[in-house]
């Protein structure tokens, strides 16, 4: 049993806009179709529509949410844990248990007896560790460093059992591992051969096995036959293709020509709904929001900042990017959340913002900035409707640069940009929030550095009731409205639609899909 103390954070939301529900018999989404019912039957394959291009099969620097390639990971490597995105309680999976007995000052990490590689190698508690150490050497380049950092020491206590310390007691840390690639372990002998060795071999303990790697094209994983979770996976094999087109995406799904795509688009799920297909979405608090980089010109400056609050409509967004299907972010928790306070993010105020612009403009200073955003249709559409936005003010100016995924993620640590889309969704706001805002955190992509912001998102990491920890959190919510380091946008649509006789959508962490419950009833 997990001992760590995970806190429900999440409930069932609005009907029109949670249109899933997580389970081994497919999502369910409002005016849908339950999808394929009954006892799962093995056999067949899957075509899957994905919405990014992998750079590596490499864990340590693979993105664990629904955007960023999860299926593949969880595929690959199987999950040491996950959680109920229902109620946020974490479930063992590779691991039996993950506890502790001090208040979140060292974990034990209790492994499956037996657990071996695809290539027949052990999955042990040194396998762990290694990994885990990888992760936390800045030469790795993990985007996941700060939460391995979070870990100062590791020990195997034997082969099934690892002890982990961390800097400071963090009670939520299982959330760490569930919502990183923590949670994925690759063989240490694989990755000792080197990168490019690796991304043609890559070894885990996963429901599946690389059998073909086209990049650009697609990938074909086919079903490992060492799994420990047998019957699981059900399907023989699936093909990954990316789709970075919205309507393409949605459209190929619903003539069959796909029987699962990985979605963010809430018009997509709407679409999806109508057509009668079955859907799920994980219902997160926070969202996607737009990162002003507070390091330089303009957004070092809190009136640029404040300015672009009061001037951006983000239900005006909604409407003209999703047609109003998406879910606009009044306060950072959802109600049904412990931590909920009804303190607004923010609405606009065309006057204020006005007055603003011409206040800077008159120093000398005009806002001027460009947006950097990926190829997809919508991160291009959500950009266009910003900059259509601001069109009607006078002294901003806003320029659009589109990049490629491969190139987007290097701007996490180059900070070489003016606004950026970036994402805090999360179940338990641990440890999310604090490594999008925390001052020193490596993944904090505003910039922001402030001492009272730090020392509540401390006293929320390392607090143990949820009193305290909503007390934490309300100062957070406050100094982020009073700062404007970034704005809200939408909660995020983390989903996966699929065709009618496909069942097992099941989801965990920041909507990462889990592959081994697929089926396809034939």
């Amino acid at each position: 049993m997990i001992r760590t103390r995970c806190l429900t954070t999440i409930a069932a939301a609005t009907a029109a806009l949670l249109l899933g529900a997580c389970g081994g018999g497919g999502g369910k989404s409002a005016g849908g179709s339950t999808g394929a019912t009954g006892k799962p039957v093995a056999g067949g394959s899957a075509r899957v529509l994905t919405l990014s291009e992998l750079r590596t099969l490499d864990p340590a620097q693979m993105g664990n949410n629904f955007v960023s390639g999860a299926i593949v990971g969880n595929a690959l490597y199987g999950t040491l844990l996950t959680d109920d995105p229902q109620s946020g309680r974490i479930r063992g999976s590779l691991a039996k248990s993950f506890s502790s007995s001090d208040g979140g000052k060292t974990f034990e990490l209790k492994l499956r007896d037996g657990l071996t590689f695809s290539d027949g190698t052990p999955l042990n508690a040194a396998a762990v560790k290694y990994n885990w150490d990888r992760m936390r050497d800045p030469a790795t380049a993990s985007p996941y460093q700060a939460d391995a950092s979070l870990v100062t020491s590791t020990k195997s206590v034997d082969a099934t059992t690892l002890k982990v310390t961390l800097a400071e007691p963090m009670a939520q840390f299982a959330q760490s591992v569930v919502t990183t690639s923590m949670n994925w372990i690759a063989s240490p002998a694989a990755l000792g051969k080197g990168a490019k060795a690796y991304d043609a071999h890559p070894v885990g303990a996963g429901p599946y096995t690389l059998k073909e790697w086209r990049r650009q094209d697609a990938m074909v994983l086919v079903k490992n036959p060492k799994y420990w979770d047998a019957p699981k996976p059900y399907l023989d094999q699936l093909t990954l293709t990316v789709a970075l087109d919205a309507t393409q995406r949605v459209n190929t799904v619903i003539s069959g020509g796909a029987d699962l795509a990985i979605e963010q688009n809430w018009e997509n799920l709407k679409k999806a709904s109508d057509a009668g297909l079955p859907t799920t979405t994980s219902p997160l608090s926070g969202g996607t929001y737009l990162a002003l980089n507070t390091r330089r010109a303009p957004f070092n400056d809190i009136r640029a900042r404040e300015a672009l609050s009061d001037a951006i409509d983000f239900n005006a967004l909604n409407a003209s990017v999703y047609d109003g299907t998406g879910e606009t972010v009044d306060t950072v928790f959802r109600k049904s959340s412990p931590f909920y306070t009804d303190i607004p993010v923010g609405k606009p105020d065309a006057a204020a913002a006005q007055k603003l612009f011409n206040e800077i403009a008159a120093d000398g200073k005009p806002v001027s900035f460009t947006f950097t955003t990926t190829a997809s249709t919508e991160n291009k559409a959500q950009a266009e409707s910003i900059q259509s936005q601001l069109s009607k003010f006078k002294n901003v100016t806003m320029k659009i640069k589109v990049v490629d995924y491969a190139e987007f993620i290097p701007l996490q640590t180059s900070h070489d940009f003016d606004a950026v889309v970036s994402s805090a969704a999360f179940n338990d706001p641990e440890p999310r929030l604090w490594t999008a805002f925390q001052g020193d955190s490596p993944t904090n992509m505003t910039g922001i550095n402030d001492a009272q912001l730090d020392q509540a998102l401390l006293k929320g990491r390392t607090a143990t009731t949820v009193a305290d920890r909503k007390a934490a959190y309300d100062t957070v919510q406050r100094r982020l409205v009073a700062l404007r380091p970034m704005l809200w946008i939408l909660r995020s649509a983390g989903s996966a639609i699929s065709g009618k006789n496909v069942g097992g959508l099941t989801q965990y962490g920041f909507g990462s899909l889990l592959p081994e419950d697929l089926w396809i009833k034939h």
